[in-house]
């Protein structure tokens, strides 16, 4: 006979009332747009409306809303490089309780400032969030007998994140599918028995980000899928599952899928164009998987969690940049000209009289061409589509003019 899973329906639903009119009943809405794109009538959960815009706040506040009085003296700690910070930090103090936070020290200042300013004692320690947890653990937990608030290992964390699944529910019983991101798997676990209780023949799929696939690695008993590496979705790059939330996704995921880099990045890009909203790389995930695989969801009533919103304001400027020049509205273009007064203004209007908008434009003298007189203009132009790039690169060969387009990224001219 199997082990009980960590948490119940009812523990769920014994959440939802701890933690009633202390966070934000998030809306659950229809995207035409996304529907239309992926064949899916697709549904999104705003998790990313949040105070601190992540889901982090309902496991972080259940847990801190059933301390004793003994362990709200003593205090509350973490181990977190970001979300789960901020939402211990605020609900901690908003409680009256002491949190001390434990951050790797190349955690990004602006997350350390944000944990900070929402109350909570930011402790950096250790280059990974592995170095980081066993200090908390030594050093707060055990020796000064604070309470740990795990950010995805702990029954009470799993049923406050899996509210979210009642309330969408509850207000689209219609919806067939949950795509969940994946990271530790609390957010999963909690969501997955909160489904699967109201709605048993509910479709739940799991996802992860290719390079931490750490679900499917251990249900696999192969850790060296877990690759690492780079990604924008820092929120679930976790290389070890839970202990307690293996058990739970084991029994209740009818699917678990692995998401690459460019269609997390297609669907924070997406997200912020079409919705107007802004979701970082994790809570982008699932919106990923419908893209990258869209006939395997085509005419199911989907849901899907944008859980969290904090993505680095660089980083998102870079992510939408790269979105323009995939779709060819930013393109590179090598045009070869004669070296001599006036060949340059012939080029920018053959361009403006075509509709496209010069971006940037760099004259390449020293090692362009056969001859002395002779140049490259390498220019990046805005357009409204690939056709329409089309039609500004045939404007340019029809007026003369050898160019074609360069195939690097944004600013790249190879």
């Amino acid at each position: 006979m199997s082990e009980p899973l960590a948490i119940s329906v009812d523990d769920v639903r014994d959440a939802a009332r701890v933690i009633d009119g202390q966070i934000l009943r998030t809306p659950c809405a229809p995207s035409k747009v996304l529907s239309k794109l992926t064949g899916a009538e697709v549904w999104l959960k705003f998790e990313n409306f949040q105070f601190t815009a992540s889901f982090k706040e309902r496991g972080a506040l259940n847990k801190l809303a059933r301390l004793t009085s003994a362990e709200r003296a003593a205090g509350v700690a973490a181990m977190s490089a970001g979300n789960h910070a901020q939402a211990v930090a605020y609900h901690a103090t908003r409680l009256g309780i002491r949190s001390v936070i434990v951050m790797p020290v190349n955690t990004p200042f602006t997350k350390v400032r944000n944990t900070r300013d929402l109350g909570g004692e930011v402790i950096l320690h250790g280059a990974t969030l592995g170095d980081a947890f066993d200090y908390m653990q030594r050093e707060l937990v055990e020796a000064r007998g604070m309470t740990l608030v795990h950010p995805y290992d702990d029954p009470q964390v799993m049923a406050g994140q899996g509210t979210i699944a009642l309330e969408m529910l509850a207000d689209v019983p219609e919806l067939d599918t949950l795509v969940i991101p994946i990271g530790g798997g609390g957010l999963f676990s909690g969501n997955a028995v909160a489904a699967r209780a109201v709605r048993p023949a509910l479709r739940l799929v799991g996802v992860e980000s290719a390079g931490y696939c750490s679900a499917y690695a251990a249900l696999q008993g192969d850790p060296a899928l877990v690759r690492g590496g780079p990604t924008i979705a820092e929120g679930i790059a976790v290389k070890g599952i839970g202990r307690r939330t293996l058990p739970v996704i084991a029994a209740l995921a009818d699917e678990l899928v692995r998401v690459d880099e460019p269609a997390i990045e297609r669907a924070v890009g997406l997200l912020a164009n079409v919705e107007k909203v802004v979701a970082e790389g994790a809570g982008a995930t699932g919106l990923a998987a419908l893209l990258a695989d869209p006939a395997r969801y085509a005419g199911r009533k989907v849901g899907l969690l944008v859980c969290g919103g904090n993505i680095d304001p660089r980083l998102l400027a870079s992510v939408l940049l790269r979105q323009l020049v995939h779709e060819s509205r930013l393109v590179n273009l090598s045009i070869e000209i004669e070296d001599s007064p006036g060949f340059l203004a012939r080029v920018a209007g053959c361009v403006g009289t075509a509709g496209g908008n010069i971006v940037q434009v760099h004259h390449e003298r020293l090692s362009a061409g056969r001859h002395a007189k002779s140049a490259t203009l390498e220019m990046l132009i805005e357009a409204q589509d690939e056709a329409h790039s089309g039609q500004i690169l045939g404007a340019l060969t029809a007026a003369g003019f050898i160019a074609h387009r360069q195939h690097g990224g944004y600013g790249e001219f190879e």
